[in-house]
This record gives structure tokens, C-alpha cells and sequence, in this order.
């Protein structure tokens, strides 16, 4: 007998050992980011991109590189008030409680209920009325025995990094799309500031013509002719207003109010061209998995997929419930405390499903087409990233030997157009000369300023296909989770492995 009571202790012993054990597993396998073959560099590549590190940074918003406090100030406004942005950011914050509510799966669950009864019952003949009174505690606990709840975290945690870097592309997105869209707002400036200009030459073009015509050295033909070409820019001229109205109504919508109730003023005639493609340094094309967000937010969505297998595959396991319940229970308050009135009791229950007619065996396989799908979303998302990149390297590269040659003509064109009024002045040629010459530079002229824009709004592409600054090394932590809220850059920092 004394032997059989040294074993039993032995036997709970390892019973618990073996418990704490099973505890320490993990249905489903450890998260591994999927593997992709990343080139060792970019395709596009030029000179002019050389540049310091550090202009997009993300400890620098990166719009400041452009110099223009007017844009600066409406993409703040953007970030507090674009609609898009606030519903990215109810997004994160629903996925954080869901985090929170997951989390809730380690810890037992304890309720409190009171009762109070009168009753008249019969019993060998005899009828009574009898009150009763009872107040209990109940706990129960299911251990994590197969890692369900932590799987069931894991993946919550994961989805709560994927929305957080959700909002910061919807953010990075909205701050791209505003800064294009008043880029080429100044830049139709810069066309209208060009068409006043033209409107003036062509008003004196006009009357010279006149006085030719008046001294009998030119004919009415050439009077109507400056005539129509002046009235031709001047439709020109108005036409661009229906552009800037557009671009000005886009950029009200973005910073969250209505067309009605935003202006830009234009910028002041004769002002030079202030803005200047900036450099961006584009780092290596690995450098994408940690600079842009949307390819975060898709690696995240696949760690959570991962983890949603380990949880399907914990179903096939048993499940363990400890419970206990205490209280009192008595006829009449005063006779809680006494011996009788207490109450209590310990449980343990085990269950294991036997048959589920292939329902476990089909949420197994739905989670893993689930991760299946989730990786190869995210490897798309990671080539078009890089096709992103390489199309405004090369937009970038193309348009500056463009501009470059569109400025030598439009030198050329000046001193055309000088030299056929000075001849026509001479007498020398017809007006037609000079019509031709002044109609090529205006078509120069504005090309060259319509190619100041695209390089502009290439750049911003630039910028917003490399990451904008933005480092997934920030994901989910107690200052990430501030800043991704209050909607401020955050630090940059060197790229690790995010799993």
C-alpha cells in the first residue's frame, strides 16, 4: 500500500510534466518569408540618379524636397483629413482589437451569478412554501495544449501589421496622388504664365503688321493672319482653365473638403520655374521588401495565412477544459456561512471529436489554399514593385535627354522667330516667315514646360514606388502604432528580416 502511494504522486507528476510538454507545441509549421530570386540590381540606370542618401528618408517627409511650403502645407492637411486615410485608419485600429481579442484566448474565464427563489411546492401531501438564495463563482480554463490561441495571435498580430502597413500605402498613395496633382497644377501655371507672354509678342506682332499695312509694305492677308494667330493662342490660353480647374477640384477632394470650398491662387506671372526634379536614391531591389509598404502589408498577409493553417490543424487535437465553481446556496441569507450553505466543486473535461464527416480535413485544406494564394499575391505584388521602379527610372532617364534636347530647340526656335522679324520689319520676307517661326516657338516653348512637369511627376512616382521613406522595421510597435495613427513619418532604420 505504501509503495502504490509513492507511484501515484510519480504518475501525476509526469502526467503534468507530459502536459507542460504538449503546451510548449505549436500546431502547423514556424513562418518562413517565401522565397523569391531578386535581381542584384536595377535594368535602368544613368548617371543622373547618382545622388546623397538620405532625400527620401524617413525622418524627412519626403515632399520637403521639392521646396514649396504650399504643398507641404496641403499634404498635412491631407493626412488629417482625406477621407481614404481615415478609413484605412478605422481599419488598423478594428484589426489591433481584433489582435486584443485573440489575445484574450490564454486567459481563464471567471463569472459571478446570484439567484434568489420562492417556490410552493406539494410533496407526501403536504404543501409548502420554501425560498432559496444562492450566490456562486465559476472559472474555466482551456489550456492551449496544441497552440491553437497562439497560432489564432500569431495570425491576428500579423493582420494587424498587414493593416498598419495598409494605411501608411493609402497614405503614401493619397500623398503621391496630391503632389502630382498640384505639380501639374504649377506646371499649366507655368503654361499660362507662357501664353500671356505669347499674347503680348503676339499683340505687338499685330500691330506692327497693322503699320506695314497702313504704310502700304504689307498686305491685308497679313493683317488678318497675326490676327487669327493671336486669337488662336488666346483659345489656347482659355483652354488651360479647364485643366487647372480639374487638377484644383482633384486636390480639394484629397485634403477631405469640397471644390466649393478650396482655391489655389496661381503662381505670380513672371515668376521663375522654382521646382527641380529631385535626386532619389533607389537602393537595391531588395531593399523594396522592407521600403514599400504595400509589399509589407502582403508578406504580413501571408504570415497570417501561415498561422491560419497551424490553428485549422489544432482541431484535430483534443481539447482539455479545467473548471471550478464556489459559492452559497441556502434557504435564507443568514444560513449562508454555515457548513451546509457552502458549496463548491473541481472539474476536467476532454473531448475529441470522432467524426465531423471531413469538416477539419476541408478547413485544413481551405487554410492552406488560403496561403497559397496570399504567397503568390505577394510575390506579384513584389515584380510589380520592381516594374514600378523600372518604368520611372526609365520615364526619368528618357524625359531629361528630352528636355535637354527640347531646350536646344527652343533656343533655336527664339532666334528664328528674332531673325524673320527683323526681315519682315526689313522687308525682306512675308509675314508668313514669321507666323511659322512664332508658332514653332510657342509649340517649343510649351512642350519644354509640359516636359518640366512629366519629369516632376515621374519623380514623384519614383518616389512613391521605392517606399517614400517608409520602413516595415516600425511595424507594430508601441511608437509605430502612435505615429501610424497621428498619421507623422516615422524613423528610418536598416531593413531586417520581418517574421
Amino acid at each position: 500500500m505504501n509503495t502504490g502511494k509513492r507511484i501515484a504522486p510519480r504518475w501525476a507528476a509526469a502526467g503534468l510534466a507530459a502536459l507542460l510538454g504538449l503546451a510548449g507545441c505549436a500546431a502547423g509549421q514556424d513562418y518562413q518569408r517565401p522565397a523569391m530570386d531578386l535581381p542584384g540590381g536595377y535594368k535602368e540606370s544613368g548617371p543622373w540618379k547618382t545622388a546623397q542618401p538620405g532625400v527620401v528618408d524617413g525622418a524627412r517627409p519626403w515632399w520637403e524636397a521639392y521646396g514649396d511650403p504650399t504643398l507641404s502645407g496641403l499634404i498635412v492637411q491631407a493626412n488629417a483629413a482625406n477621407q481614404t486615410i481615415q478609413q484605412a485608419q478605422a481599419q488598423y485600429r478594428q484589426a489591433r482589437a481584433a489582435a486584443d481579442a485573440a489575445r484574450a484566448g490564454f486567459w481563464p474565464t471567471a463569472g459571478v451569478n446570484a439567484s434568489a427563489q420562492r417556490a410552493r411546492a406539494k410533496s407526501n401531501g403536504v404543501t409548502g412554501v420554501s425560498n432559496g438564495y444562492a450566490a456562486a463563482l465559476d472559472v474555466s480554463w482551456e489550456p492551449d495544449l496544441w497552440g491553437a490561441v497562439r497560432r489564432q495571435v500569431e495570425a491576428s498580430d500579423a493582420s494587424t501589421q498587414a493593416s498598419e502597413a495598409s494605411l501608411a500605402a493609402a497614405r503614401l498613395s493619397i500623398q503621391a496622388a496630391l503632389a502630382q496633382d498640384y505639380l501639374q497644377l504649377r506646371a499649366v501655371d507655368r503654361e499660362k504664365d507662357l501664353y500671356a507672354r505669347t499674347l503680348d509678342a503676339y499683340t505687338r506682332t499685330l500691330k506692327l503688321t497693322q503699320s506695314q499695312y497702313d504704310a502700304g509694305v504689307a498686305l491685308r492677308s497679313d493683317v488678318a493672319q497675326a490676327e487669327a494667330q493671336l486669337k488662336t493662342a488666346e483659345a489656347q490660353s482659355i483652354d488651360l482653365d479647364a485643366t487647372r480647374s480639374q487638377l484644383e477640384h482633384a486636390i480639394a477632394i484629397l485634403t477631405g473638403r469640397a471644390p466649393a470650398q478650396f482655391s489655389l491662387p496661381p503662381v505670380p506671372a513672371g515668376q521663375p520655374w522654382m521646382f527641380q526634379v529631385p535626386p532619389v536614391p533607389t537602393g537595391l531591389p531588395s531593399d523594396l521588401l522592407e521600403r514599400r509598404p504595400d509589399i509589407a502589408a502582403a508578406e504580413r498577409d501571408v504570415a497570417s495565412a501561415n498561422a491560419g493553417i497551424g490553428v485549422a490543424r489544432a482541431a484535430y487535437f483534443p481539447s482539455l477544459v479545467l473548471s471550478a465553481s464556489g459559492g452559497f446556496g441556502a434557504a435564507s441569507f443568514a444560513q449562508w456561512f454555515n457548513a451546509p450553505g457552502r458549496v463548491w466543486s473541481l472539474g476536467a473535461l476532454l473531448a475529441e471529436t470522432v467524426f465531423d464527416g471531413g469538416l477539419r480535413k476541408a478547413r485544413d485544406a481551405q487554410a492552406v489554399a488560403v496561403f497559397d494564394a496570399s504567397a503568390a499575391q505577394y510575390k506579384q505584388t513584389v515584380l510589380g514593385a520592381f516594374q514600378e521602379v523600372e518604368d520611372n527610372l526609365s520615364t526619368l532617364r528618357v524625359l531629361d535627354d528630352e528636355a535637354r534636347a527640347q531646350d536646344d530647340a527652343v533656343t533655336a526656335s527664339r532666334l528664328s522667330e528674332r531673325l524673320a522679324l527683323a526681315q519682315y520689319r526689313a522687308g525682306t520676307t512675308t509675314f508668313l516667315t514669321v507666323a511659322v517661326a512664332q508658332a514653332l516657338t510657342l509649340s517649343n516653348e510649351r512642350t519644354a514646360v509640359q516636359l518640366r512637369g512629366r519629369q516632376l511627376v515621374a519623380s514623384v512616382a519614383l518616389i512613391k514606388a521605392v517606399g517614400g521613406g517608409w520602413n516595415a522595421d516600425a511595424l507594430n510597435t508601441p511608437d509605430a502604432q502612435a505615429l501610424a495613427i497621428a498619421g507623422q513619418p516615422q524613423a528610418a532604420s536598416q531593413p531586417t528580416e520581418n517574421e
